[in-house]
Formats: structure tokens, sequence, C-alpha cells
């Protein structure tokens, strides 16, 4: 990361929980048969998976994942799966995701962003369904692509504001009188 990089505050449980409710929420909004939709909810867990880790965890994963399944009736599991797994590898590769800008960290999540829509399409059809088509293959490109402007959104209420006074010496300035008695 560069020296000119803006610091950034912690998380903030409320704003975390509130982000991965609203993509939720967005996923749940009946889209029909267009699978080249971006999965917005698994964009959020990547983000959260790679910056706080330790406040997303793959129940969490698993349970949005469940309501998911629940919501599109398909296969009970196969959401909570990608989830899960999306969530592990996202935190597996959180440390060296981090010292990308985010237009890399987009095809370092490359990967995992394919392998969410892969494997509810593999238990789809071990399951006897027919392939869906081949613009399924465009929503982890679209996942990808989106991924800077994502962070940009997430990012932005931890982003400290720049201070307008001057860096202070140290030894400057009055110093604390004490008294004795």
């Amino acid at each position: 990361m560069s020296g000119q990089e803006a610091l950034l505050r912690p998380a903030k449980g409320g704003f975390i929980w509130g982000s991965l409710l609203v993509a939720l929420v967005l996923a749940l909004i009946p889209a029909g048969r267009v699978l080249w939709l971006p999965d917005v909810l698994a964009m959020t867990l990547a983000f959260w998976g790679t910056h706080a880790h330790r406040r997303v965890g793959l129940g969490a994963a698993f349970a949005f994942g469940l309501a998911l399944d629940v919501h599109q009736a398909s296969l009970l599991g196969q959401h909570a799966l990608a989830y899960a797994v999306l969530l592990y590898g996202a935190i597996m590769l959180h440390r060296r995701v981090l010292w990308f800008t985010p237009a890399a960290q987009a095809l370092q999540l490359l990967p995992l962003f394919a392998l969410v829509h892969f494997i509810p399409v593999a238990l789809r059809l071990l399951g006897g369904a027919a392939f869906p088509g081949w613009p399924l293959l465009l929503a982890p490109l679209l996942e990808a692509a989106l991924w800077p402007l994502l962070s940009a959104i997430l990012l932005a209420p931890q982003r400290l504001a720049p201070s307008n006074e001057a860096p202070r010496k140290r030894g400057s300035g009055r110093t604390l009188q004490t008294k004795t008695w």
C-alpha cells in the first residue's frame, strides 16, 4: 500500500450487517431468468470477508445462502454452500488481496466469483437439470468489473477526513504544569 492512501477507521458492525441486508434485499428482487446479472450479495460477502473477516463468519454466509435458496425455491443449500466457499476463500486470501488496488483485487477475486456461480450449476446438473446457458459466464466478469465501485461505496464511511492541523512536533507546545504540595 502506498503512503498516499488514506487511513481507514474500523468498520462498524451496524454498517457491515446493514450493507449485507441491503445486498440480500437486492438479491431477492425478482429478475426472472437473467443469468448474467451480478450477484451483489456474493460481492458484499467477499468484500467483508477480505476487509472485516472477524466480523462476518461462515455461518452468516451459510444463513444468507439458505435465505436465498428458500426465496428462489431452489435446491436447499446450493447457494449456502457457494457463499460459504466464497467467504472461506475471501478470508484465506484477505492478506494478499488487501495489498492490491481495487482493480487488481477484482482480478484476484475473479476465480471466487466464478466458483460461486459454478457450484449451484454443478449441483443442479448433478440433480438432472439442463445446462442454463453460456450467458452465465458473464456474471463473474461483471462482478469483477463492479468490484472497484463496490469497494469505493463500502469504504467511504470508513475514510478519515483529512486533518487541517499541521503535524505536531514532539516537545513543542505547552507543557503540563503540575503543582507540588
